[in-house]
């Protein structure tokens, strides 16, 4: 079933080469925490570039809920007039996150350190994910959670009345745990400190800064040490969003596998802690060149031109770079489904609880289209056919998860024969214009077949 209604199975089969020009919505990381920060600070924050996929809109409306004035002017251009931090007013109603575990652990981070009280719920697989690796660290705070068993939503949290500062280590690489924790610390009298073993996406950390909080990074023995001054006076900013270089892995990666396809997918940013997937692209032969590089709202940006790499070989994706494209994995293990020999994946338990078990969607998925695959609890190894080689020809369970649908759409577009999901709904959560932008671009897409 949709996250949003029922079923909208979606078939892609091969209809000749992806041409043209992508042009992909905003970075979803960047525009939750836009969003947020502005709820933070004193003034009008002005944003353009935002995301309006489900998951960005839940994180607006949320804001509202809290007090905070949120506008939408025009096309990806919106205002919000913030409450400061501390002045977060008590949600008069459930507030509904979807399907966004993002957006459901950074407003908790939020609000956790204010003398109010929020309840917490989603769609049914955001209601299946667990809450306890964000609730705990903010138990330090002083905040109360309760939740379903096993720390699930439906769940309220009861916001610390005098919070104080604390030292926390994140115990797995989660940009999410270490941006509430970092959110809640705002509100903390004293230093905040987050340890990260392994970094994660830096984004908070760079924006923080951007509205002026005082926080330092340090390299250490003991990993990468954050430390933030709480209870500063958020500065409004006007932000331009860099488009997401999660959504463009799809057309990217399309291209790649798809006969004679030459693509430009423009404006993308470059994040360290969010490239990996492409620099694992380039190491396997993929065509994929990086156009007219510069900075953009103190974010590397590049456009993108990726061709037909009818010559991509399997490598061992290095696991220290799981971190900077977790949510990539789903469309690499189809990339290596055309490529030539074993590609291996380690280190990325993390997509066992994303929105689904990605690491079984995919590989279940793959089976079915043909290929050969092998999984463990944390790795994964798809066996390439070579360009052209995936029989397809199956239905793909997707299990409310868009970037399983996004990723199985795609093999469609390459394989032998056409690939169908069972419900395209979710894609809706994070990339609106999936359908449209790929299909000018030159993809068949269809609803299923009578």
């Amino acid at each position: 079933m949709s996250a949003h209604g029922d079923p909208i199975p979606m078939t892609a089969r091969a209809a000749g080469p992806l041409r043209g020009t992508a042009i992909v919505p905003g970075d979803k990381s960047i525009s939750h925490r836009a969003l947020i920060l502005g709820a933070l600070s004193v003034g009008e924050t002005h944003i353009t570039g935002l995301l309006e996929g489900q998951d960005v809109l839940d994180t607006a409306h949320a804001m509202r809920a809290f007090g905070a004035e949120v506008t939408h002017l025009a096309p990806g251009e919106w205002v919000v007039n913030g409450v400061g931090v501390g002045g977060f007013a008590e949600p008069a109603d459930v507030i509904d996150c979807g399907n966004s575990g993002t957006g459901v652990r950074l407003i908790m981070g939020a609000m956790a350190t204010s003398p109010i009280s929020a309840t917490f719920t989603g769609d049914a697989s955001l209601r299946g994910r667990p809450m306890g690796r964000v609730t705990d660290p903010l138990a330090l705070f002083g905040a109360v959670a309760h939740g379903r068993a096993g720390g699930r939503l439906p769940m309220t949290v009861v916001g610390a009345a005098e919070p104080g500062a604390v030292r926390y280590t994140v115990p797995v690489p989660s940009a999410q745990v270490e941006s509430a924790v970092l959110l809640a610390g705002l509100n903390a009298p004293g230093d905040t400190v987050v340890i990260e073993r392994e970094a994660t996406r830096d984004h908070t950390e760079r924006m923080l800064a951007g509205f002026g909080a005082t926080l330092r990074i340090e390299d250490t023995p003991e990993g990468r040490v954050i430390t933030l001054t709480g209870q500063p006076e958020l500065t409004p900013q006007t932000l331009a969003v860099p488009r997401d270089p999660s959504s463009a892995a799809f057309p990217v990666c399309a291209a790649l596998i798809t006969e004679g396809s030459d693509v430009l997918v423009p404006g993308i940013g470059l994040n360290p802690t969010r490239a990996g997937l492409f620099t694992t692209l380039r190491e396997m032969g993929a065509d994929l060149v990086y156009e007219n590089e510069r900075e953009e709202g103190g974010e590397p940006v590049a456009d993108l031109r990726a061709r037909f790499s009818p010559n991509m070989r399997g490598i061992e994706v290095p696991p220290e770079r799981a971190p900077s494209m977790i949510d990539e994995y789903p469309i690499l293990a189809v990339v290596a489904a055309f490529a030539q020999g074993p590609t291996t994946m380690r280190g990325i338990k993390e997509l066992r609880v994303k929105e689904s078990d990605r690491i079984a969607a995919m590989a279940d998925g793959l089976r079915a289209c043909g290929a050969t695959v092998e999984d463990g609890e944390d790795w994964m190894i798809v066996q390439g056919l070579g360009a052209g080689g995936l029989p397809g020809g199956a239905t793909c369970a997707t299990h409310l998860d868009h970037r399983i649908a996004m990723s199985f759409l795609c093999a469609g577009l390459a394989a032998q024969q056409p690939v169908t999901v069972d419900d395209a709904g979710p894609i809706a959560t994070s990339f609106p214009v999936f359908e449209p932008l790929m299909e000018r671009l030159g993809a068949q897409l269809s609803g299923p077949k009578a």
